[in-house]
């Protein structure tokens, strides 16, 4: 009797698998037309570049090879933005899509494996992007590209327009670190203020035991703070669950495999760039950026606080450098509001990637208010 009973539930489970691989399929297959480029001259590729000595995994895609490129730097810092080319599918009328899977991050991770802590650094990533850079402009035809940092990407985009201003027309930052310590700091005590509201005892325990000083958290402790700040990131809670999770399993571009890889990517290169991101300040790159600059953030971010991210913009200096409040919108503002902030691209930044001249329509320390107004 108890070997038919086993044997039973082994069918059931076996169906009910098998029942959500067929969902996953028709869930592919239908992302996969809503993707599609059918343009005369557009561009969809996916493969392996050789960067820094491994295989690097990129994707390319718009709809006229003729527009500007924009290179979208992931976050995580290893949760690759591949998956988010659905909901950025209207973007690619006008741009070019890059995305790059860095060391140690999905499909990257998959091919080479673990690249060891001496390959596992921001300064390396930021050589890594400066090749890809390199090869992309000339394989695309490009003279500049576009840069675009997101959340824990700006910690490679930062002193990547930095350290090579020439190769971008523009550099673009969402979801902006700052001063990391500062930003977990203030983020504990203003979500330990929302869960308590909330009357969340769960929330208040676990936000009480880490306690509010991040320089003596472990990565256990950090964990703690962000879950409980995406439980609570206005206007989108548990944006992980409700937003990645969905694209991840039905992105066309990922097998099974590539899924594990992914968790497994950003579970690993958050270990070995922990002690190294946790003391992140942007200010010590210095505040002064020889490329048009622009902060598109989530008006609510309670994940990098868009208060600090809005004081950090008031004190850059670039030829031009423009703000857009992103409303609704919490992190991940462009791919929870991809309409939105695309408005805001094709208004500031745009224009100054189809510039022959740069310094023709631009001048010195030029602002752009988030009405896109010149001053």
């Amino acid at each position: 009797m108890f070997v038919k009973l086993l044997t039973g539930l082994g069918s059931v489970l076996a169906l009910l698998a098998m029942g959500g691989l067929v969902y996953r399929w028709e869930r592919q297959r239908r992302n996969a037309r809503a993707l599609a480029v059918n343009t005369p001259n557009g561009i969809v590729e996916e493969h392996f570049v050789r960067i820094g000595g491994i295989d690097q995994w990129i994707l390319i895609r718009g709809e006229d090879r003729d527009n500007p490129v924009m290179l979208i730097l992931h976050g995580g810092p290893g949760w690759s933005n591949a998956a988010f080319s659905l909901p950025l599918r209207s973007w690619e009328k006008y741009f070019t899509l890059v995305q790059w899977d860095q060391r140690g991050t999905g499909k990257t991770l998959g091919r080479h494996g673990k690249p060891g802590s001496e390959g596992m650094s921001f300064d390396c990533r930021v050589s890594d992007a400066i090749e890809l850079t390199e090869f992309l402009l000339q394989y695309l035809c490009k003279d500049k590209m576009i840069l675009l940092a997101e959340s824990m990407g700006t910690l490679t985009g930062l002193p990547l327009a930095k350290r090579r201003p020439d190769l971008f027309s523009a550099l673009v930052a969402t979801d902006l670190y700052v001063d990391i310590t500062s930003n977990e700091a203030l983020k504990h005590q203003l979500t330990l203020e929302r869960v308590r509201s909330e009357g969340n005892t769960k929330g208040v325990t676990a936000l009480e035991r880490i306690g509010g000083d991040p320089t003596v958290w472990d990565l256990h402790d950090w964990n703690v703070n962000m879950a409980w700040a995406f439980k609570t990131n206005e206007p989108t809670p548990n944006l992980d669950r409700s937003l990645l999770l969905p694209l991840v399993l039905f992105s066309p571009i990922y097998s099974l495999q590539d899924i594990y890889d992914l968790f497994a990517g950003f579970k690993y290169s958050t270990s070995e760039l922990f002690d190294e991101f946790r003391t992140f300040d942007a200010r010590r790159l210095g505040t002064c950026f020889e490329v048009p600059f622009f902060l598109f953030q989530g008006e609510r971010d309670v994940i990098t606080l868009t208060s600090l991210a809005e004081v950090y913009f008031a004190e850059v200096e670039a030829p031009v450098k423009g703000m857009s409040l992103i409303k609704n919108a919490g992190h991940f503002a462009a791919f929870t509001q991809p309409e939105q902030f695309l408005s805001a691209l094709l208004k500031h930044v745009l224009p100054l990637a189809n510039a022959p001249d740069i310094d023709a329509i631009i001048h010195p320390n030029q602002s752009i208010s988030t009405t896109g107004k010149r001053s």
